[in-house]
């Protein structure tokens, strides 16, 4: 469990109008969260499969065929129909999602995305479990965190593992069969335990296989099995100049005094001091630059991690992979020995 609060003299993370980065996120992915599970019950959006389309704040979205296939409009009318109310909508959100892609990364995982929220619930929660962030952790993460509070383990904690990775794979079953039939029809049939064949059999499969993506996969998911995710990350790395998440490679010597802090905190299982391209799926959530911060606030040259752009981005983009990779291993076996050197402490 959680024991103390940081550290006396713990300087404040980085951040915007008074509250930091990672309260920002926080707030930005539960507000998203509550509108994923509430745009269909106030019909924001939805698809209707017994109406046959979609519905966008409260009207009626068509392709407008209907008038065509009925004899009374024109092919030009339902081409034109087809382009404004189909082809340029589609254009419109997908230019916009991979355009802030290419220029600032994955935001939409690390700030928005629900399933991400998830993720990052059960990370936390499984780590008071067993010590790790995912049951395929070759090791546990250490007890202190890096505002000097601790997370001990505690086997315990899989009491409230197992019912949350529960909760939310129903959760997840229910909201998505929402966006296909009327909320108030699943919710009601749920109410009165008279859902129909096809619902039972749909919200069972969904929730069982949503229980095992978020107790075994949701790393491998977010990863390389999401498409929203996979198309954000093929854009940013299309772009050197884009920002990215940048070492400071020159003083790496100075990684010497922590813990591999940055490597820690990371809920995707991915080592941030590495090159752009093997940073494929960062989701740009910055928990390893507060990290740092918080590691080397003794440090006068400042933090070694920070959010790059341009030119800076560029050569991050560029730098050599197995320069990076020695420049890390060389701050392993520094990080290792100054643990050997310190006194033991019990979990």
């Amino acid at each position: 469990m959680v024991t103390g609060r940081p550290a006396p003299g713990s300087r404040v993370a980085r951040g915007w109008l008074g509250l930091p980065v990672q309260r920002w996120r926080q707030l930005t992915q539960a507000g998203f969260f509550l509108l994923f599970v509430f745009a269909p019950i106030f019909d924001i959006f939805r698809l209707d499969l017994n109406l046959k389309h979609f519905i966008l704040f409260g009207f009626d979205w068509t392709l407008g065929l209907d008038e065509f296939l009925a004899g009374r409009a024109s092919a030009a009318q339902a081409s034109v129909n087809l382009v404004l109310r189909g082809f340029l909508p589609l254009v419109a959100v997908v230019g916009t999602l991979i355009y802030v892609s290419w220029k600032w990364g994955r935001l939409y995982c690390g700030w928005l995305c629900p399933h991400f929220s998830i993720v990052e619930t059960i990370n936390q929660t499984l780590r008071r479990a067993i010590g790790k962030q995912s049951l395929w952790d070759k090791k546990p993460l250490p007890a202190r965190n890096p505002d000097g509070s601790e997370t001990r383990h505690d086997a315990l904690w899989w009491f409230a593992v197992i019912p949350l990775v529960i909760a939310c794979a129903v959760l997840w079953a229910v909201v998505l069969l929402t966006y296909l039939l009327p909320p108030a029809e699943v919710y009601g049939n749920l109410w009165h335990a008279s859902l129909t064949h096809n619902q039972a059999v749909f919200l069972s499969a969904a929730s069982i296989a949503f229980f095992v993506e978020f107790m075994f996969a949701r790393h491998l998911f977010c990863r390389y099995a999401c498409a929203v995710g996979l198309f954000q990350s093929l854009a940013w790395m299309s772009n050197d100049k884009a920002m990215v998440v940048g070492f400071k490679r020159q003083r790496a010597k100075d990684c010497a005094s922590c813990y591999s802090a940055c490597d820690h905190v990371c809920p995707m299982r991915l080592n941030p001091r590495n090159v752009k391209r093997m940073m494929f799926a960062c989701v740009q959530c910055g928990q390893c630059v507060d990290a740092c911060d918080h590691t080397m606030e003794s440090n006068p040259s400042g933090t070694l991690l920070n959010w790059v752009q341009d030119l800076r981005a560029e050569s991050e983009a560029a730098f050599n992979v197995r320069a990076a990779r020695t420049a890390t291993v060389a701050h392993d076996a520094g990080a290792a020995s100054l643990r050997d050197a310190s006194p033991k402490t019990g979990k």
